[in-house]
C-alpha cells in the first residue's frame, strides 16, 4: 500500500511536470497516462472509495481554491455565478436524465441521479486549462467561482434523487434539503471562519498557524455534513472569508508559509486525482461491457449522454446572456459578450467529483455498472473534446488574455501608491533621536522596490542592465560567497550546528526576497498602451504627445556624465529626462522645479502617462 502510494504520487508529479514543460493540458495527460497504465498487467485494479474523495480530497482542493478567490470579484459576478452553479447544474441534471430515461431501462429517479452526477464541471480541470491558455480574467474568475459552488448543488440533487428512487422524498422535502444545504453550509462556514480567526489572532508561530490552516477545511466540512448541510459550501465560505481577511488575521510569515504549503498540496492532489481517474478505466469498462445490456445500446447511450452534457451548457448560457443584456445587467459590448459566452459555454470539463459521486449510488441501483461507465465517458470525453479544443476556440475568437505589460504597469502604480503612504508614515514617525543614516536607508529600500517595478516597463533589448538587475546580480554573487563560507565552517566542525542553521536561514531569507523578475531574468513585457484615467484632471488635460525639445536623450545626464536607464518626456514643455531608476532622476527633478504634472514614456512601443500630482496612470 505504502509503496503504491509513493509510486502514484511520483508518477503523477512527473507527468504533470512533463505536461507543463510542453504546454499540454495536465488533466488530459494524466488521465490518458492512467488509462494506458490500467491495461498494463503489473498495474493493480484501482477502486476509488467515494469517502476518500468526498472527505479526503474534495475539502482541501476546494479550500486551496477558495482562499485565493477574490471576495470582491465574487460579489461583482454573483448573479452569473448563481445562474451557472445552481441553475445550469439543475438544467443539465434533467437534460441528461431525459436522455438516460429514454435510452436505458432505469427509473426516472435513477436517471436524475446520473444527471446530478455528471452535471457539475470540475474546478481543477477548468482552472488548469483557463490559466494555461490565458483567458480574460473575468472568464477565469467566473469559471473558478462557479466550480466552487456547483458541486454542492449536484450533491444535494444526487442525495434527493437517491431518496426519490427509494420513495422517501417529496417536492417539499427536496426544497427543504436544498435550503438546508445552502443556508446551513454557509452558516457553518462563517462560524468556523470566525472561530479560526479568534485563534489566529493569538498565534504568532507560522508552524502552528499552518497546522491550523490544514485543519480548516475539515473543521468546516465535517460539522456541516453532520447536520445534513452542504460541507462543500461550508468549506468554500470558510476559505473565502479566511483568504479575504488573511492580511488582518495572520502575520506575514504565516501567510507566506500557508501559500507555499497549500500550493504544494494542491499540486500533489490535483495530479494524483486525474491519474486515478485514468487508472479506473479498465475495471469500469469491463464491468459495463459484461453487464448484460446490449452493446449497441450501451455505445449509443454513452454518446448521447456525452452530447447532452456538452449541449446543455450552451443551451443555458446563451439565452441567459441575452436576457441579462436585455434587462441591462451586462456592460460589455455585444460582440465581446458573445465571445465570452461562447467560451464559458464550452468550458465544461468534468473531473473527480463526477467519478466520486457515481460511486455514491446504492449497490442495488439498476444498471449500476453502465451508469459508472457513462460517468467515465463524460469525464474523459469533456477533457478530450472540450479541454483540447478550448485553446483553439479562444484563439479563433481573438480573446485577449491578461497583458503582462498592463499588469506590470498596474503593479508599478500600486507600489508607488504604497511607497508614498509608507514614506509619509516615515516622515511622521521620525524623531530628533532617529539617526539620519536609518532614515536614508529606509528611503532607499522602498525606493529601490518601486524602481524595480518601473524598470520592467523598459525596452526589451536594453544595452545596459538596469540598476535593479545589477543589484540582483551582484547581491546573489555575494550571497553565494557568504553561503560557501558558512558551509566551509560547518564542514570543518568549528561552530555549533544551531548557530550555523540560524545564519543559513538568514541568508536564505534574504535571497528569497530579492526580486527575480518572477523567477526569470528574461521576463520582459510586451509593448504597452496605458489604460485610461478619466478621474484625473491633469491626465485629461494633458496631450497624448508633445513636441520634444531635442533628440531622444537626457541632456542633463550627458552634461553630468551620467548614463540613463529609461527616458520620459514632459507633456507640458517636451523636456526629456531620465526615469527614477537612473542616477540623475531628471524627469522627477524637472517636475519638482517646473510643477508640470504629467510625463509620458518614450520607450519604443509604450504609450502610458503618469501624473505626479495625483499619482495616477493614463
Amino acid at each position: 500500500m505504502a509503496i503504491g502510494l509513493v509510486i502514484l504520487v511520483a508518477a503523477a508529479a512527473g507527468l504533470a511536470a512533463v505536461a507543463r514543460r510542453f504546454g499540454v493540458s495536465e488533466p488530459l495527460v494524466l488521465t490518458v497516462a492512467g488509462v494506458a497504465a490500467s491495461y498494463l498487467p503489473f498495474v493493480p485494479t484501482v477502486h476509488l472509495d467515494p469517502e476518500v474523495v468526498l472527505l479526503g480530497l474534495l475539502p482541501p482542493l476546494l479550500y486551496t481554491a477558495a482562499i485565493r478567490t477574490s471576495l470582491v470579484d465574487f460579489r461583482a459576478n454573483l448573479r452569473t455565478i448563481a445562474l451557472l452553479s445552481v441553475g445550469l447544474v439543475l438544467f443539465s441534471t434533467f437534460a441528461v436524465a431525459a436522455v438516460v430515461w429514454l435510452l436505458l431501462p432505469v427509473p426516472f429517479a435513477v436517471a436524475v441521479a446520473l444527471g446530478a452526477v455528471v452535471a457539475p464541471p470540475d474546478a481543477v480541470a477548468a482552472t488548469a486549462v483557463a490559466r494555461r491558455i490565458g483567458m480574460p480574467r473575468r472568464i477565469v474568475t467566473i469559471l473558478e467561482d462557479e466550480s466552487l459552488f456547483n458541486d454542492a448543488t449536484a450533491l444535494v440533487a444526487l442525495r434527493t434523487a437517491i431518496a426519490a428512487s427509494a420513495g422517501t422524498v417529496s417536492v417539499w422535502n427536496a426544497g427543504g434539503d436544498f435550503l438546508l444545504a445552502a443556508g446551513g453550509g454557509a452558516l457553518v462556514g462563517m462560524a468556523v471562519a470566525y472561530l479560526l480567526a479568534l485563534l489566529r489572532r493569538r498565534i504568532a508561530d507560522p508552524v502552528l498557524d499552518t497546522t491550523l490552516s490544514f485543519l480548516a477545511p475539515f473543521i468546516a466540512y465535517l460539522p456541516a455534513e453532520e447536520i445534513h448541510a452542504s460541507g462543500v459550501i461550508a468549506v468554500v465560505v470558510c476559505g473565502m472569508i479566511l483568504g479575504h481577511n488573511a492580511p488582518h488575521w495572520q502575520s506575514a510569515a504565516s501567510r507566506i508559509a500557508e501559500r507555499t504549503n497549500w500550493r504544494t498540496i494542491q499540486f500533489i492532489l490535483e495530479s494524483a486525482v486525474f491519474l486515478i481517474i485514468g487508472l479506473q478505466v479498465r475495471g469500469i469498462v469491463e464491468d459495463a461491457w459484461s453487464s448484460g445490456l446490449d452493446h449497441t445500446t450501451l455505445l449509443v447511450a454513452a454518446v448521447a449522454v456525452l452530447a447532452a452534457v456538452m449541449l446543455a451548457r450552451p443551451l443555458w448560457v446563451f439565452p441567459w446572456s441575452l436576457l441579462m443584456r436585455r434587462i441591462g445587467e451586462a456592460s460589455a459590448p455585444p460582440e465581446e459578450a458573445l465571445r465570452h459566452a461562447t467560451v464559458v459555454s464550452w468550458a465544461g470539463m468534468r473531473g473527480v467529483v463526477t467519478l466520486a459521486a457515481v460511486l455514491l449510488l446504492p449497490e442495488d441501483t439498476p444498471q449500476l455498472a453502465v451508469l459508472k461507465l457513462l460517468a467515465l465517458v463524460v469525464v474523459g470525453g469533456t477533457l478530450l473534446l472540450q479541454g483540447t479544443s478550448l485553446p483553439w476556440l479562444v484563439r479563433m475568437l481573438k480573446l485577449r488574455g491578461p497583458s503582462r505589460a498592463e499588469d506590470a504597469l498596474a503593479k508599478a502604480s500600486l507600489l508607488s501608491q504604497a511607497t508614498t503612504a509608507g514614506l509619509a508614515v516615515l516622515d511622521a514617525e521620525v524623531t530628533a533621536e532617529t539617526p539620519d543614516a536609518v532614515v536614508q536607508s529606509l528611503r532607499e529600500r522602498v525606493t529601490w522596490k518601486t524602481n524595480a517595478a518601473w524598470e520592467r516597463l523598459g525596452r526589451a533589448e536594453s544595452e545596459q542592465a538596469t540598476p535593479t538587475a545589477e543589484y540582483r546580480r551582484l547581491r546573489l554573487a555575494m550571497l553565494t560567497a557568504e553561503r560557501d563560507t558558512v558551509l566551509a565552517v560547518r564542514d570543518a566542525g568549528g561552530m555549533d550546528y544551531e548557530i550555523l542553521q540560524h545564519v543559513m536561514a538568514r541568508l536564505d531569507l534574504e535571497e528569497s526576497m530579492i526580486d527575480r523578475f518572477d523567477e526569470s531574468e528574461d521576463d520582459r513585457v510586451e509593448p504597452l498602451a496605458g489604460p485610461g484615467a478619466d478621474e484625473c484632471a491633469h491626465l485629461r488635460a494633458a496631450p497624448l504627445l508633445s513636441q520634444p525639445q531635442g533628440p531622444d536623450e537626457c541632456a542633463q545626464c550627458i552634461a553630468e556624465g551620467l548614463t540613463w536607464v529609461h527616458l520620459r518626456m514632459c507633456l507640458t514643455c517636451g523636456q526629456i529626462g531620465c526615469c527614477d531608476s537612473s542616477p540623475g532622476n531628471h524627469a522627477t527633478r524637472h517636475h519638482t522645479d517646473s510643477g508640470h504634472p504629467v510625463i509620458r514614456s518614450i520607450e519604443p512601443g509604450e504609450a502610458w502617462r503618469w501624473c505626479y500630482e495625483d499619482e495616477l496612470l493614463g
